[in-house]
């Protein structure tokens, strides 16, 4: 299980760890402020206990100081980026992530055996967890994180509300205390009044959290919170807080040393969430007075202080949009997930900071030195359907093609200049003559498997600019630069998103997507005559450059040929979303490399393009109607045609970064033999991605009402809830609690009408 893979220059280390830094940051010698102690060295080996792209972002740091790194991975993380990328890696367990990438011992064990010095734990898994830091302490390795104490202050909202009030932060009003009886939290919640906010007091990411409007649902969505906080933090005690109708998510990035330095490297906003987690991130938050931003970092720095922290942290906080007023509402004890926006305002690395803080040293600067220049965005790639309520979706990336990076790093800043007034009084300097910048953090290349077991976020693509607007644009274009097939992403929702009017003005809130859903969710248009027509120009091209070889008949029938020269053949297509609509075009070569194009649309007289130049420049690049336009083919497995009528999907990419999906049908005789299955499944109910089963609701027999809960399933740390269609009698049960279902799998069938 522990074999280690050989990955660069560097094998596996064994012996003894260096006493010089085999030291848990709690043991470090508490140095006075501005010390002139010897600067200790870096470590030598680093083991990186994630995966993904926190992991490849860790290692790239390690790399650039010489550091050597250590991966370890789960069974189906094998070819991994991040274990491609470290100079060794092992092997922990199976794909669960109880079993491998939470397994403490194994971890330590690891480092035993390549001889890492320190781990990184990343963000997620086990980066907030104080036994971890106690344990690898006990080992005489370094956690690159806070002392254990500080993890355990800050990591339960119910013991830090009194720390941090006596700091001087304000914290939501609400009930935090230890009796968790139902009945209790009941009470409680009816004096704090509705709406309400149930929340884990462990953990964060939007997990074990639940907004309840109305008394009548109150015990349903505590029983859903603490079941998803137990299943992600392994404690299911909440807490219950007056909820904010119109709230901002405001966070500070601070850093502190062991010798009682504390830093602001100011704050970023993260209002804009779907599920309760973030999806876009910017820095600054928008509209910030001067005197507004000194007195959030202020508080986040006692906060930091309260607790003796060290490391990087997190103060977050909810800003009353109507009130203008912010409480603390919790602090992640790790790197964010959101840091590199931080990183390009400021020109620093926070992982570099994170090595030098952990080796012993003090801060690399003082508060009056971090600069403070431009904004920056960050926007979350995820593998999900934001018109499926932002359901995750998991496969391989069949076709995976980014923007060009400009920077690894966030590119240098100049210090701020000497007429700051306080060192947390500042507004962003927008003078510099700062050159648009674009970084990529990603854990996945084209091939990679987005699988269940984990969270479904592809990559983070990182854009900087002068002011917000720059920085807004340069996003724009990188998400349209942006392209995937083999899962649903939520680029094009992004694309809108950036381009949306009030999220341009920087009027945010938490509720931005409900309150914007017409906006950011248009209706979807039919695919214009020219999209069809490049699409059907693709096929044409492609199957006259095979024409010569072994084809299927479906391919090649229907195609005719006159004096060898003249082509011409109709290819039928439809919407991928409504197969049953199909749409005719005719393509008929005219002369080498020039066709007529005739789109007969049933919702509109026939569309004809004459004389249009067309070639395939590469096997995903149409060159038509003056442009270039990338088309990808997606074959659908033979196994599918039980469930679809189609045999390929046609990925087209505009200039605009919006994607089209069109469907080439099945032909007649293949469609007519799954016509008695798809008729058989109406009513089934069926897993819509490869779930966990968490809960099984009936049984055979039993009654249903249309809208009732019969399934709930979690898939990448979500849970869905899989409710009736129709009124009922319960015919087939088709899972069980704790089983693993594929994608498809009947879960119940409900005899509709009995």
């Amino acid at each position: 299980m522990n074999s280690p893979v050989r990955r660069g220059l560097a094998t596996a280390a064994h012996g003894k760890l260096r006493s010089a830094v085999s030291v848990s940051n709690t043991e470090l010698p508490n140095l006075p402020e501005g010390s002139s102690s010897p600067r200790r060295p870096h470590f030598d080996k680093i083991l990186i206990a994630n995966r993904g792209e926190i992991a490849c972002r860790v290692i790239r740091t390690a790399k650039k100081l010489g550091i050597k790194t250590v991966a370890v991975y789960s069974e189906v993380d094998a070819d991994s980026l991040h274990v491609l990328e470290a100079d060794e890696a092992y092997c922990i367990g199976p794909a669960p992530s109880a079993e491998s990438y939470l397994r403490i011992d194994r971890i330590i064990d690891v480092c035993r055996k390549s001889g890492a010095q320190a781990v990184h734990p990343g963000y997620g898994f086990l980066s907030e967890n104080a036994r971890f830091a106690e344990r690898l302490a006990e080992e005489g390795i370094v956690f690159i994180g806070p002392p254990s104490s500080a993890i355990v202050s800050m990591g339960s909202k119910r013991d830090l509300s009194p720390l941090v009030l006596a700091a001087g932060v304000p914290c939501v009003p609400g009930y935090h205390g230890a009796d968790q009886d139902p009945q209790l939290l009941f009470a409680e919640a009816a004096k704090i009044g509705y709406p309400v906010l149930i929340k884990a007091i462990h953990g964060g990411g939007g997990k074990g959290m639940r907004v309840v409007s109305q008394p009548n649902d109150f015990m349903d969505q505590l029983e859903s919170a603490k079941r998803e906080s137990l299943k992600a933090f392994g404690d299911q005690n909440v807490l219950v807080e007056r909820f904010i109708e119109r709230p901002r998510h405001v966070e500070v990035q601070v850093f502190a040393d062991a010798m009682g330095g504390v830093v602001s490297l100011w704050e970023r906003d993260c209002s804009v969430q779907r599920r309760n987690q973030k999806i876009i991130e910017e820095a600054p938050a928008p509209g910030l007075s001067p005197e507004l931003r000194a007195d959030l970092s202020d508080k986040a720095i006692a906060a930091a202080r309260a607790v003796n922290y060290v490391g990087a942290g997190t103060v977050e906080f909810i800003f009353d949009n109507d009130t203008q007023k912010f409480y603390f509402m919790e602090m992640n004890t790790r790197l964010q997930v959101e840091h590199p926006v931080t990183e390009m305002i400021t020109g620093l690395d926070l992982v570099d900071w994170q090595l030098e803080v952990a080796a012993g040293n003090p801060l690399p600067l003082s508060q009056s030195d971090i600069p403070l220049v431009g904004h920056a965005f960050e926007a979350r790639i995820y593998a999900e359907n934001p018109r499926n309520d932002f359901l995750p979706d998991s496969g391989s990336l069949v076709y995976l093609s980014t923007p060009t990076p400009t920077h690894i790093f966030a590119p240098p800043l100049p210090p701020p200049s000497s007429e700051a007034m306080q060192p947390t009084h500042r507004t962003p300097d927008t003078s510099c003559a700062v050159i648009p910048s674009l970084r990529l953090e990603q854990g996945f290349t084209q091939g990679a498997q987005i699988g269940v077991f984990y969270d479904p976020m592809i990559a983070k693509l990182v854009v900087h600019g002068r002011d917000r607007t720059e920085a807004l644009r340069v996003l724009r274009r990188g998400l349209e630069e942006y392209k995937v097939v083999g899962v649903s992403t939520n680029i094009d929702f992004l694309h809108t998103l950036a381009g949306n009017d009030a999220f341009i003005k920087g009027d945010v809130e938490t509720g931005f997507i409900k309150k914007h859903y017409a906006d950011l969710f248009p209706l979807v248009n039919e695919p214009s005559p020219e999209i069809l027509a490049q699409a059907s120009l693709y096929v044409a091209l492609r199957d006259m450059s095979t024409c010569n070889a072994s084809q299927s008949p479906w391919v090649s029938l229907g195609a005719r040929r006159f004096n060898g020269e003249v082509y011409e053949r109709t290819i039928t297509l439809s919407m991928d979303e409504s197969p049953g609509r199909n749409i005719s075009v005719m393509v008929s070569q005219i002369s080498p490399g020039y066709f007529n194009v005739t789109v007969q649309n049933p919702s509109g007289a026939p569309f004809t393009f004459t004389s249009v130049a067309a070639q395939l420049t590469s096997p995903t690049t149409l060159t038509a109607f003056s442009r270039r336009t990338t088309i990808v083919s997606q074959p659908v497995p033979a196994s599918a045609f039980t469930t679809s009528n189609i045999t390929e999907r046609l990925h087209i990419f505009t200039a605009d970064g919006s994607k089209t999906t069109l469907a080439l049908p099945s032909p007649s005789w293949l469609a007519s033999l799954g016509k008695d299955v798809l008729a058989a499944s109406k009513g089934a109910l069926r897993a819509p991605m490869p779930s966990l089963v968490v809960e099984v609701k009936v049984t055979v027999g039993d009654k249903v009402e249309k809208g009732q809960v019969v399934v709930v399933l979690e898939s990448m740390k979500t849970e869905t809830v899989i409710r009736s269609e129709v009124a009922g009698i319960v015919k087939a049960v088709g899972c069980t609690k704790g089983e693993m279902v594929e994608e498809g799998r009947e879960l119940v069938d409900i005899d509709a009408g009995v």
